[in-house]
This record gives C-alpha cells, sequence and structure tokens, in this order.
C-alpha cells in the first residue's frame, strides 16, 4: 500500500466557484479516487485563501467586515464541492487559528535561520493578482499582464525573503528530480523561470492588517501568497503534530492551473529549503479552460457556474465530460456543445447503452439471473489491456486518457454484442457465455470508471446483483478477469444516462 498527499490550489474567496476551479477539483477528486482504488492511503485538501488587501477592499466596498465576506464566499467554494461529489478529507481556511499558528511558525523557522531582512520596497502592484510586477512585465507601462487593469505604485517598508540564495539548490532539485513537475512542458517553463535569475522578495505589508502578523514584528502582516502557500503544510500539522506531518509531507502532490507555476514551483520550495523542510513537492499542473478564447475567471465576466453545469448533465455526467473532454495539460476550448457531445458519445450511447442493452437481456432471455463469464472469453486479452493503460494513465496523472483507455474497453464489448447479436439467441449456452462476458466488462469498468462516475458507478453495480461498492474494491486485482460469479440476480432499470438533446 502506498501514501499520497493530493492538494488543490486554496481558492481566493473574492472569487466565485467557476468551472476553471472545478475542473482542478475535478481532476484532483479523481485521481484520489483512483489510489484509493489502489488501497493507497490518501489525503486530499482543497480550500480557500482568505486574506490580502482585494479581499479587505471588497468587503468594504459592499461594507461588511473581511471575514464576513470569506465566510460568505468560503461557504460557496464548499457548497460546490458538495454538489460535485468531491470527496476531499480536509477543507482548509487561512483565516483558522491552526493556519495562523503554522504560517508564524514555519515563517519564524525562515526568520531564525537567516533568509529574511528588513528594507523598503517600491514598485508596481495588481491588487488583483496580490502580486507585484517589474516594469517590464506590464503591458503598456503600467497594466497588469494578467487582468490587463492599471496596476498600482508602491513604496514601503517590508521584509524580504532571501529567494536569490535559492537558486542554485533549486537547480540542482530540478536535476537530481526530472519527474519533479509533468506535464514536461511545464517543468520547462518553471525551468526557464528560474535560470532568469532570482531576486529577494517583498513578504510582508504594512499598509493593511488583514492578514497572518508577522511573529517578530507585528506591525506587519505577511503577504498574501506567503500565508496561502503555507496552507498545504498547515493541514498535515506542521507546526502542531510532527509526527503527522512526517508521515504525509514526503508525498506530497500538487495540482494547479499553470498561472501559478512561479509562486508554486520557485517560490514555495524555496521557503520550504529556507525552513529547513525536505523532500520537496511533486507538481501536476494544467492549463486554462477557454472560453471564447478567454480563460475563465470573474475580472473576464466569462465565468461558468458549476451548479448550471449539473443542472444541464448531471453530477457525474459534468464530472465525466469535463475530464474526457479537456485533457490535463494543456490549454482547452470548454463548451457546451463539446460537453453535450461527450455526454451522449461516452455515456448514454456507449456505457448506457452497454449497461441498458445487457440487463435488458439478461432479464428477457436469462430469466432475470446473470450468467459466469467465459474464462476464455475474446474480450478477457482487452479488459486486461484496458486495465494496464488505463492505470498507467492515472499514475501520469492524466485523467482524460485514463478514461479514454477504459471506454475502449465499452465499445470493444458493444461491437461484440454487435457481433454476436445475443437478442436474436434462444436462452441456452451460447447466449450466456456472451452475456456473462457482457456482464464481467461491465463490472470492471464500473470500477474503473468510478473515479469520474462515482454515483453512476454504484448503480450500474447495484444493477449487475453485485454486493458492495466498486468504490470499495482493491486493484489491480478487482480487475482480473472472471470475478463476476454469476447466479446473480440482475436489475433492468431507466437509462443510467439518457440522451441529451442540445
Amino acid at each position: 500500500m502506498g501514501r499520497i498527499y493530493l492538494t488543490t490550489p486554496i481558492y481566493y474567496v473574492n472569487d466565485v466557484p467557476h468551472v476553471g476551479h472545478a475542473f482542478t477539483t475535478i481532476n484532483t477528486d479523481a485521481v484520489a479516487r483512483w489510489h484509493r482504488l489502489l488501497g493507497d492511503e490518501v489525503h486530499f485538501l482543497t480550500g480557500t485563501d482568505e486574506h490580502g488587501l482585494k479581499v479587505q477592499r471588497s468587503a468594504e466596498e459592499l461594507g461588511r467586515t473581511p471575514i464576513e465576506h470569506a465566510d460568505i464566499t468560503s461557504a460557496r467554494f464548499g457548497e460546490a464541492w458538495e454538489l460535485l461529489n468531491i470527496s476531499n478529507d480536509d477543507f482548509i481556511r487561512t483565516t483558522e487559528p491552526r493556519h495562523h499558528d503554522s504560517v508564524q511558525a514555519l515563517m519564524q523557522r525562515i526568520y531564525d535561520n537567516g533568509h529574511i531582512y528588513l528594507d523598503t520596497y517600491e514598485g508596481t502592484y495588481c491588487v488583483s493578482c496580490e502580486a507585484y510586477y517589474s516594469d517590464d512585465d506590464l503591458i503598456d507601462g503600467d497594466h497588469c499582464p494578467v487582468h490587463k487593469r492599471p496596476v498600482e505604485h508602491m513604496v514601503e517598508e517590508n521584509y524580504f525573503f532571501r529567494l536569490s540564495a535559492f537558486e542554485q539548490p533549486l537547480l540542482d532539485w530540478f536535476a537530481a528530480f526530472p519527474d519533479n513537475v509533468t506535464p514536461e512542458g511545464y517543468r520547462n517553463e518553471a525551468l526557464g523561470l528560474l535560470r532568469q535569475g532570482l531576486d529577494d522578495l517583498s513578504i510582508s505589508r504594512t499598509s493593511i492588517d488583514w492578514g497572518v502578523p508577522l511573529p517578530w514584528d507585528d506591525a506587519h502582516v505577511f503577504y498574501v501568497w506567503y500565508d496561502a502557500l503555507i496552507n498545504y503544510a498547515t493541514a498535515v500539522g506542521f507546526g502542531a503534530d510532527p509526527e503527522r506531518f512526517a508521515h504525509w509531507w514526503p508525498h506530497t502532490h500538487h495540482l494547479m492551473a499553470k498561472d501559478i507555476i512561479r509562486f508554486h514551483i520557485i517560490y514555495w520550495p524555496a521557503m520550504l529549503l529556507a525552513a529547513g523542510i525536505e523532500p520537496l513537492p511533486t507538481y501536476h499542473v494544467h492549463g486554462y479552460l477557454l472560453l471564447g478564447g478567454e480563460k475563465m475567471s470573474k475580472t473576464g465576466l466569462n465565468n461558468v457556474s458549476p451548479a448550471d453545469m449539473v443542472d444541464a448533465f448531471g453530477v457525474d455526467g459534468f464530472r465525466y465530460a469535463l475530464l474526457r473532454d479537456n485533457s490535463f495539460g494543456p490549454d482547452s476550448d470548454f463548451s457546451y456543445e463539446a460537453l453535450l457531445a461527450r455526454y451522449n458519445t461516452d455515456l448514454a450511447n456507449t456505457f448506457g447503452n452497454l449497461l441498458q442493452r445487457v440487463t435488458t437481456i439478461v432479464q428477457k432471455s436469462c430469466g432475470g439471473v446473470g450468467p459466469k463469464p467465459q474464462e476464455a472469453s475474446p474480450l478477457r486479452a482487452l479488459a486486461e489491456t484496458a486495465y494496464e493503460e488505463t492505470a498507467a494513465a492515472w499514475e501520469r496523472v492524466q485523467p482524460a486518457q485514463a478514461l479514454d483507455a477504459t471506454w475502449r474497453l465499452v465499445r470493444d464489448t458493444n461491437e461484440y454484442l454487435q457481433e454476436h447479436e445475443p437478442w436474436k439467441l434462444e436462452p441456452g449456452k451460447e447466449l450466456d457465455a456472451i452475456m456473462g462476458d457482457a456482464l464481467e466488462v461491465l463490472r470492471i469498468v464500473a470500477i474503473l470508471g468510478s473515479p469520474a462516475i462515482p454515483a453512476g458507478a454504484v448503480e450500474a453495480w447495484r444493477r449487475l446483483g453485485l454486493e458492495g461498492s466498486p468504490l470499495d474494491q482493491r486493484l489491480p486485482a478487482a480487475a482480473g478477469w472472471g470475478q463476476y460469479r454469476g447466479g446473480l440476480d440482475v436489475v433492468k432499470g431507466d437509462p443510467l444516462f439518457p440522451r441529451l438533446k442540445g
């Protein structure tokens, strides 16, 4: 049995949940569910980032205190993840006392190690990004490259983190761990940022008080990013439970979008090294979901609510279509039409059709009792290949490829039925053999597909007459051919994934 600690980014409470957030979270959830099938010990974290100037200003504009504003928006993220059947083990908020204590403990360690000093910062700042930019980064001299909005000029006494001291240690880390960032294109991007050279970073503010105070100088609060990054350590006991931290931290995998590479893959590892914390995390990065060619965001006014997608496709339908139609890696175009086509093709016409067809024939021609599969079935080798390719893709954190491998087995089985036409056969050994094979494929697919369609997999399992749940099976043993033992009561129901019209 292995162990894995999976995280999403913590989402900023000045935004509301949109499909871009859902994409990262559903992918992480699916990976967590796969590892549970393997019997791995899993800890899955998500949450909200609640400090900073942007939150403080937004709260003031709405006549709220910052914590009131954070409470309202954080709850919306929690509700969205509950709606989408996200199986997180923890939901962290950066306003929690446990996080306050962890931030102070980790940053005090960095300070005590001599990597933080006091100086004056003068430069440009984007409130929406909560980030400083150099003049070379700006568009038209004074606009943020991300939000296309005017930046603000800041002059402030700050504490600085000696990031420049960690340029070579980070290069050494990249050299020693060739799989520290996947896919490789994003690893190359992070390495390119590193090779440009590292400047020291401002890590504190005196102009606001909505944040975690510095333990050695409470006139300052930590700049929001450095507070936020530490959530990953907080959630597994840093500063409070050393044994728990040692149990989980060596198995950390951060899943995230490409826009936060610099903060997560340069700044955060450097902070960890400065605090004397190793090993460093592994990273899995994806591109943007594009709507009309633009990244989804609140400020872009093109956000799509996960609740609207659930209304259209159901929870499992949306989860599957989003995972299967948008690869984890490159930018991809998001559209209702593409999700509809994927839903109808893979769920309604392929998996749902196979389940409906098989349970109907078993009811009609086998007395409602499922036969055993053939030991030497022509589908056996296909099932074994499907498992191998599915497992390999999940290991690479490529859910779309994993689902494609699983669904090839469903398509092959539908073709097998088309070739043998069991609906034309009289009850007997030939019919039983074909139906047993198809039932065994459905059993295997219910397990392999459950990270994407957990509720649908459970219902398919029930209709096959199987005990327990596909979610509780253990791979690879459970994917072995021949475990549908026959003699089980098979239930025909309404279409599991009814075909949808545009």
